[in-house]
């Protein structure tokens, strides 16, 4: 019998990249996975509890599996099973509940309750293809910031063993993957167990020494078939002169740095707990530009946390300008019982956060299609991943080193087609009709393209052609 899983992911990129792992192990037990839609025989929801609405919106999904199909086995998985496991056990909604350290094996988990309660098991398996893995190399963290409840939930850090990270690239890199993105709860911190021998330290840079992730990100450059190293969220002072000096010179690091920044103000930094200063802040990318002059610099905002006032706020805003961010995560506050945030008096008001929050995602638009801008009519590499909707044609999509979204439009029905053409940005000589791909996969393909315009939330680009005149594509 062919069971079928439809999995659904809440959450950051660590649960992300948990989310493929479990899939990839209920179908080596011969499960099909299907999209999160009715018909399923099991549906897996992997939580998350960063924020109230995050344990609202996991508590939403797993009854929604539940209405899809009243048959099916529902299980929750996660952040939120970690700090609620016994209030879910009640629900009945729900037939299993496996927290982090149990969904790694969740095929083992589950095939004993379809043998024992349905008297079924799965007896195929299906591929899956993908273009960018996710790839866990630690959990935990120590930082203990004051709003943050991932510590309680995920337990202290804790680093894979570098050669289990190797090989599992290696074997993505096999398996057809051309990009690699390193994740976990606080990926500075790797190795940082092995040296405090498993103490609950709070990771710090010591000055003058490699942190042990970039000896790690050496032996991943040196994997062939990976040709793009992305590195997940980091703590801002990870970025010393050595380590951004040392990253610059590996070609396949992508020039996307995802700094945390929280506030821009130094007293709401010091309340949250967070241990650099605004100053240091802005040094931090001010180098990681001389070494990177166009990396996209990232980051997540908090708005309303306890205690910040307008102007405190407006300092935020003014250091988002001066930054330049390439993109802003922009989070309300959300009070989670058990942290120190959550039992101080000087609460803001929730219109108060919804009104900053604004201010700062409309600004972030305005950052967005600025950093978008300087591209254009420029050169880039661009590794596409699948075709999309996009105003009423289906365009291949892809993103830039930078992660810029492009995409590859169909020229209109009836226009020339210029095969094997050149391609170059200031002749038409060498340019390739993206007429001549609109049939050919370009699934998993790394091409130079050149951004002809910037639209809300993607940009147009068409082919180049490749020196010799041959097709671009690959």
């Amino acid at each position: 019998m062919r069971l079928k899983a439809a999995l659904h992911n809440l959450g950051c990129k660590v649960n992300e990249y948990e989310l493929e792992e479990m899939a990839s192990d209920l179908a080596a037990h011969g499960f099909e996975i299907v999209p999160f839609e009715p018909g399923a025989d099991l549906y897996v929801i992997n939580t998350c509890t960063v924020t109230n609405i995050a344990d609202r919106k996991s508590r939403q999904m797993l009854h929604k599996a539940r209405k899809m199909n009243p048959g099916a086995v529902v299980a929750a998985c996660g952040c939120y099973v970690d700090v609620r496991k016994e209030d879910l056990k009640t629900d009945p909604a729900i037939d299993l509940v496996l927290t982090n350290a149990e969904k790694k094996n969740i095929a083992e988990a589950v095939l004993p309750y379809f043998r024992e309660q349905l008297g079924a098991e799965p007896d195929a398996q299906i591929a899956q293809t993908h273009t960018r893995a996710f790839v866990k190399i630690q959990d935990g963290c120590n930082q203990f910031c004051s709003y943050c409840i991932i510590p309680y939930a995920r337990g202290p850090v804790v680093s894979r063993p570098e050669e289990e990270i190797l090989e599992e690239i290696r074997q993505k890199a096999e398996s057809g993957y051309r990009e690699v993105v390193l994740t976990g709860i606080h990926i500075s911190s790797y190795g940082h167990d092995k040296e405090t021998g498993g103490k609950r330290i709070a990771w710090r840079p010591v000055e003058g020494k490699m942190p042990p992730m970039f000896r790690l990100i050496e032996k991943i450059h040196a994997i062939p078939g990976i040709e793009r190293i992305r590195l997940g969220s980091l703590e801002p002072r990870i970025m010393s002169e050595e380590f951004t000096e040392g990253l610059s010179k590996m070609p396949k690091i992508c020039a996307q740095f995802h700094l945390s920044l929280q506030s821009g103000c130094d007293e709401t930094l010091r309340r949250m707990n967070r241990h650099y200063t605004t100053e240091e802040y802005a040094a931090i990318c001010e180098r990681i530009r001389k070494y990177f002059p166009d990396a996209a610099i990232t980051t997540d905002i908090i708005t309303g946390f306890p205690g910040e006032t307008e102007e405190e706020f407006g300092e935020t805003a003014r250091f988002a300008d001066r930054i330049r961010f390439a993109k802003m995560h922009v989070f309300r506050y959300s009070r989670r019982e058990g942290t120190p945030a959550a039992v101080r008096t000087d609460q803001v008001p929730e219109q108060v956060k919804i009104t900053r929050s604004e201010v700062l995602l409309k600004k972030n638009e305005e950052l967005e299609k600025q950093f978008a801008q300087r591209f254009l009519g420029r050169t880039v590499s661009v590794l596409f991943e699948e075709k999309r909707m996009t105003d009423g044609v289906m365009a291949w999509m892809g993103h830039t080193k930078e992660y810029i979204e492009v995409r590859l439009m169909p020229e209109p029905e009836g226009a020339e087609k210029l095969k094997n053409s050149s391609a170059s940005a200031e002749t038409p000589k060498n340019r390739e009709s993206s007429a001549a791909v609109s049939e050919t996969s370009m699934e998993n393909c790394i091409e130079d393209c050149i951004l002809t315009e910037i639209r809300q939330g993607y940009a147009v680009c068409r082919l180049c052609g490749k020196e010799d005149g041959s097709s671009a594509v690959c």
